[in-house]
């Protein structure tokens, strides 16, 4: 069994292979750790690319693109490994950027999942969109992370360097222990792409595990790599998932009430597009809702099979006890350390 497995997966990015996997792999070669390249059915010639560069890294090849979560899996069912780091293409990493987490997590039997300090790879001195210092959500299922509010996003001044517990880690660049990775289940297919690594970190706090953010490693992360903020497929894919999100994990007391407060919040902001005459976007929340109701047997099933969310709660220091919404636009708090003032 190897002691980490570094999976990159890939699809179509044979440009950011040849930018970025060298540095991956003069930077984590010690031995027990292995680096692995998912193909998620690329048309380019990204496979051709590692095999006539890169001997050493084991390739998984798929047929066609299974997306971020289901990609993932198929690749991490075929490793044996202790931890498994889920790292994007389009990420730099840095000199010694594995064993001190690593390091850390063995130390620490219940921290289920790590990210390092993510940084723009455009903008070093700044904070980057996928995951900053760390990921939390609000009680409405809206993500943000210390560093960056929806779009505003700070400078690195050293005021996030603290170790500390957060809700989720990027899956741009996350670190999570294999045995914790499967105890719950893996990655959510369903969701496809974007948000479900914090799907994975709720149910992971539902089983008993820690979310920490790692301040003393850094990554640079490109960003939009497959799906750009203003392609209408990542509107779709941004609100759908985040009904998945709520209606999976919200214990049975808290569900409807705020399930009902956030579709009313996406019928607002179909309205916002309608005005501003993007109609993809419109099109692709009404989209996003109609998909969640027709796959709302699914996820009832998975809540009838869940002990935990009979629960009267889920208690974490990781969402904000109230609308992240009525903060950043109508209080005008516009960072991480304003809003939990």
């Amino acid at each position: 069994m190897n002691k980490v497995s570094v999976v990159i997966l890939n699809w179509n990015g044979v440009g950011f292979l040849k930018q970025f996997l060298p540095g991956v792999v003069k930077n984590s070669n010690f031995p027990g750790c292995e680096i692995v390249v998912a193909d998620n059915g690329s048309e380019d010639n990204s496979v051709d690319y590692i095999r006539a560069n890169f001997s050493e890294i084991k390739i998984v090849q798929f047929e066609k693109n299974y997306g971020f979560a289901a990609g993932y899996n198929k690749a991490l069912e075929q490793l044996h490994s202790e931890y498994y780091i889920l790292l994007n293409s389009d990420v730099e990493v840095t000199e010694n950027w594995i064993l001190p987490i690593i390091k850390y997590m063995d130390l620490n039997p219940e921290v289920g999942s790590c990210m390092p300090k993510m940084l723009s790879f455009y903008n070093p001195n700044y904070f980057e969109y996928a995951g900053a210092a760390g990921g939390f959500i609000d009680k409405y299922g809206f993500a943000f992370c210390r560093g960056r509010v929806f779009n505003t996003i700070e400078k690195d001044f050293g005021q996030y360097n603290d170790l500390c517990e957060i809700f989720w880690a990027s899956g741009a660049c996350m670190i999570v222990k294999a045995e914790a990775y499967w105890k719950v289940g893996g990655l959510d297919q369903e969701f496809f792409a974007h948000m479900e690594e914090i799907d994975l970190c709720w149910r992971l706090q539902w089983h008993g595990y820690k979310i920490i953010y790692f301040p003393e490693v850094k990554v640079f992360h490109v960003g939009g790599g497959s799906l750009n903020k203003e392609n209408p497929q990542k509107t779709y894919l941004n609100f759908r998932n985040n009904l998945y999100l709520l209606y999976k994990n919200l214990p049975s007391p808290e569900l409807y009430k705020v399930l009902f407060y956030r579709i009313f919040l996406d019928f607002l902001a179909a309205i916002y597009y309608i005005v501003n005459i993007r109609l993809k976007h419109f099109s692709a929340i009404i989209k996003a809702h109609i998909n969640f109701f027709m796959k709302l047997s699914y996820f009832r099933r998975y809540r009838l099979n869940s002990k935990f969310l009979k629960e009267k709660r889920f208690f974490s220091s990781g969402i904000l006890n109230g609308s992240l919404v009525t903060e950043y636009f109508i209080k005008r708090k516009r960072t991480y350390n304003k809003i939990i003032s």
